[in-house]
């Protein structure tokens, strides 16, 4: 959720940036599952104990999504490299992609909720 809100807010400058000459508009590179290992194992983190049922995750990374000029051939009489209609459907995809996952959460909270008991 983390890496669309961070990719949300590069398209925000884009779209706003779209008419400022020689302005290069940027995207964040694919975000995976083992990006997300890496990160986790690059955090150090550590686990502790204080019951032997008990079990806690020490530390967080920080995100480091790899931000990255775009590559765009279009180029307006400014200069610029934004294509509105590009980057429009990036930030509807963006939003239907965040959307996913947090229904994804909240049902997964709402049967851990039911497996309890609650």
């Amino acid at each position: 959720m983390k890496w669309h809100q961070t990719r949300q807010t590069l398209l925000a400058e884009n779209v706003a940036n779209a008419e400022t000459p020689d302005y290069r508009g940027r995207d964040l590179k694919k975000f995976t599952f083992a990006d997300h290992v890496n990160q986790l194992q690059g955090a150090g983190i550590k686990t502790s104990t204080t019951n032997s049922g008990h079990i806690s995750v020490d530390g967080q990374g920080t995100p480091d999504f790899g931000a990255r000029r775009l590559n765009s051939f279009e180029i307006t009489p400014e200069g610029n490299r934004v294509v509105l209609e590009d980057e429009m459907m990036k930030v509807a995809s963006n939003q239907m992609e965040y959307q996913t996952a947090t229904t994804l959460y909240t049902r997964s909270i709402r049967l851990l909720r039911t497996a309890l008991g609650k």
